[in-house]
């Protein structure tokens, strides 16, 4: 969607000052809507043992992780790196809920080394744990209940979570490993902007939990109902209700469990995607069958629009006055999918404007990639005092060969070399 006005109020008037002294493309966030966001989560943690997990994925950035953390967040991890950059962030222990799949010995000892909460996607990694911790998770495939909800649609074919006919011998198996405190996971959706929705879905993972506790006899300490929180792309989409989800998940909550229970939700989409754009300018405007706007960022700076064939990203041209046209936003990439716009209608642009892509601050600079020799934007915060910090470098040419072995030696190769090539 158009970013939020107020957003839009602090950004532009500043955004040319911006590009001048940091150059394009960026991914630009907004410290003061992160944190308003942070806030809506705690009308829960008020009046039920809750908390919530960013899901570092989706923004894999230690300043921004910083900002989640001071507003009393904790960490959905899914790898070592992002254990790492939740460390970064103060975290520590039950601060970090560690959910992986297919995945190795080496990982849970990274996660166990920091006293994480461990959550396990399939029977055979009981036996990559050692030793086994005494709170035990296990992740229920979101195929068990797909024919319970018409808008969660088929899972079978997830590679997520255990199956629900098999998830009471996995807890039977921690028992016998020793373990004697117990969680449940579950995420049923994802970008879901129906507060109802999401409240039923809600209620079927409370509901498939009673019943494996009362199965397997034993009570939950958490039940974590994952992320799956949406935000509207499409400027026509609904808004999340965030204060009809508050106030009805703690009620349905409690007809299933203890007051002592604790909630988890593992957001992340949710938390910083509004609350991001990318900057980039166009380059050029070429006329082939179609008209191609061509800009300094790509695929390679969000890879959304290319992956997805349903993805949308508003685009904006908050300094171009021309007549409306029809043409793609197309990046540099040798690939015919590198738009982050087909047939869109918009002000025609001139080579050196400015152009705003909405909704980058999840899924945008962490999906970034190196294909073709392109290299990731810098990622900038607009802090609260209304100054400007630069909280990731572009890659450069170095970054790029710094994994190559020997380059000092390949170098040698290089005819008539006029600069370094590495630098």
């Amino acid at each position: 969607m158009p970013m939020l006005q107020s957003f839009n109020q602090r950004l532009i008037p500043i955004l040319k000052d911006i590009a001048k002294e940091f150059g394009t493309p960026f991914h630009i966030y907004d410290e003061v809507g992160i944190r308003e966001t942070c806030k809506l989560f705690s009308s829960l943690s008020n009046v039920m043992p809750f908390r919530q997990y960013y899901a570092v994925k989706a923004l894999p950035n230690p300043h921004i992780l910083s900002i989640l953390y001071d507003e009393r967040m904790g960490f959905d991890c899914a790898s070592i790196p992002e254990i790492e950059l939740a460390l970064l962030s103060g975290a520590y222990g039950r601060d970090i809920l560690f959910t992986s799949n297919n995945t190795q010995s080496h990982e849970f000892e990274a996660a166990m080394d920091v006293e994480a909460i461990i959550n396990l996607d399939d029977e055979c990694l009981l036996n990559k744990v050692s030793p086994f911790p005494d709170l035990a998770c296990f992740r229920m495939s979101s195929g068990s209940v797909s024919q319970e909800c018409e808008y969660i649609g088929s899972s079978e074919k997830s590679k997520f979570g255990i199956p629900y006919e098999r998830i009471a011998n996995a807890y039977h198996a921690a028992k016998t490993l020793g373990a004697s405190r117990f969680g449940f996971h579950a995420m049923l959706c994802s970008n879901q902007t129906s507060a109802t929705n999401v409240l039923s879905l809600a209620e079927i993972v409370f509901d498939h939990a009673a019943k494996l506790a009362q199965e397997v006899g034993l009570e939950f300490e958490f039940v974590n109902i994952g992320g799956g929180i949406g935000i509207p792309y499409r400027p026509e989409e609904e808004s999340f209700n965030f204060e009809l989800f508050a106030k009805n998940l703690p009620v349905t909550f409690s007809k299933y469990f203890k007051e002592d229970t604790s909630l988890f939700t593992e957001c992340g989409r949710f938390v910083t995607g509004p609350h991001g754009v990318l900057v980039t300018s166009v380059t050029n405007v070429m006329e082939k069958y179609q008209t191609m706007v061509g800009v300094d960022a790509g695929m390679s700076s969000l890879m959304r629009p290319a992956m997805y064939p349903n993805a949308y990203h508003h685009i904006t041209l908050p300094f171009t006055h021309q007549k409306v046209a029809t043409f793609d936003v197309v990046g540099s990439l040798c690939e015919n999918n590198d738009k982050l716009a087909r047939q869109r209608r918009l002000p025609l642009p001139r080579q050196g404007d400015l152009m705003i892509v909405h909704d980058t601050g999840a899924h945008g600079s962490a999906m970034g990639f190196n294909y073709n020799g392109r290299l990731r934007p810098k990622e900038l915060l607009l802090q609260r005092d209304g100054s400007v910090r630069l909280i990731r470098s572009a890659e450069t040419t170095s970054n790029y060969f710094s994994t190559i072995a020997m380059i000092e030696e390949l170098e040698k190769n290089v005819r008539n070399k006029k600069t370094p090539m590495v630098g």
